[in-house]
């Protein structure tokens, strides 16, 4: 809507991405902050809270009349600031949005079947969700491979040229980021604001990306593949970084609402849509490290315990470890953020080395 106005008015500040980046963040902060607490008192009102399950750790049984699916507020905040900033002729635009409320979607029934039943365990059953999953990245994919103008070559970090053509397998191995990502980020979402502020870590750095790749001089310059039209990708992630900066005023600890499903799933496919379209892939690895090391964890103790009939860690995913272990939620969480914070910039990086 402001780029419209710019192509009424003749206004060229409201042409800039940095400029429409910027009022992107602001409008959805403070529509999450102003949303938050009208949303907590309207879940206490309907009892939307979040199941607890029993094996969980001590400290989260403390956590049962804490409302869920907060990601409600924040996908939406972060909606109507895109629409309101961006081109929405704009086909990355579009599939940003499509990436966002297929997976939300998931994420909606699955939190709405625990509440029901008051289980965390009787949302949507694995295979069903992974089947939701498939088949929802599916549509993604193939919206990217044959509406968009990208590229099916494969990049690996540090290095500038392509190594791979991948043809229509792009589609399959599309697919399987996004679902992944979505997955490790739901996986991470077990403490308060452990999953926010990483969140927010993976999507500045693909943003930068996306920045460059966008502009054709600094994509040139700095030797990443340029994507036309990328740019507009950027006003969504600043307004997503934006909801999500105001949803962590709430999420910290102690949490006053949890994302949900729907939140966490959300911010997953979102995350790797900005890595597909930017070329970053296989940079994702190291952008969401810390997705990965929970994804990992989880994982082995599965597979250990099917073949040998013995856990790794205590308790899986991994930051469930560490309480069991005796640490503070706030000490884990923190050390996290860290990890998030050091491997994101580690992947910057590449954007010099590369």
């Amino acid at each position: 809507m402001l780029y419209w106005i710019y192509e009424l008015t003749s206004i060229n500040i409201l042409q800039d991405i940095t400029v429409r980046a910027g009022i992107s963040f602001f409008v959805a902060f403070i529509l999450t902050l102003i949303l938050i607490p009208k949303f907590i008192k309207w879940t206490k009102n309907k009892n939307i809270i979040q199941p607890i399950h029993d094996m969980m750790p001590e400290s989260h049984q403390k956590k049962l009349d804490i409302p869920a699916m907060g990601g409600l507020v924040f996908l939406s905040s972060t909606i109507f600031a895109t629409i309101l900033c961006v081109r929405l002729d704009n086909i990355f635009v579009i599939g940003g949005f499509l990436a966002i409320i297929l997976f939300s979607l998931i994420g909606i029934k699955d939190d709405l079947l625990k509440m029901k039943y008051g289980n965390n365990l009787l949302g949507l059953s694995r295979q069903t969700k992974f089947l939701l999953q498939i088949f929802s990245a599916f549509i993604v994919a193939i919206f990217i491979f044959f509406i968009s103008d990208i590229s099916s070559e494969l990049f690996v970090p540090f290095l500038k040229n392509p190594v791979i053509q991948m043809e229509y397998f792009a589609i399959f191995f599309w697919v399987l980021v996004i679902v992944s990502v979505s997955n490790a980020v739901n996986l991470t979402d077990g403490l308060d604001g452990l999953a926010t502020v990483p969140s927010i870590f993976s999507m500045l750095t693909l943003g930068i990306f996306l920045y460059i790749s966008g502009d054709a001089v600094l994509s040139n310059n700095l030797g990443l593949p340029k994507v036309s039209g990328a740019g507009e990708i950027v006003i969504m992630a600043t307004a997503f970084i934006g909801a999500l900066t105001a949803f962590l005023w709430h999420n910290c600890h102690p949490a006053k609402i949890f994302m949900g499903e729907v939140g966490s799933m959300g911010i997953g496919a979102f995350i790797a849509y900005m890595a597909i379209v930017s070329k970053n892939e296989l940079l994702l690895i190291i952008v969401g490290f810390l997705f990965l090391i929970e994804t990992v964890s989880t994982i082995l103790q599965l597979g250990s315990f099917k073949i040998f009939g013995k856990t790794i860690f205590k308790m899986a995913p991994i930051h469930h470890h560490f309480e069991k272990e005796g640490w503070a939620e706030s000490k884990i969480v923190v050390r996290f953020w860290i990890i998030a914070l050091v491997s994101n910039l580690i992947a910057l990086m590449e954007i010099k080395l590369g």
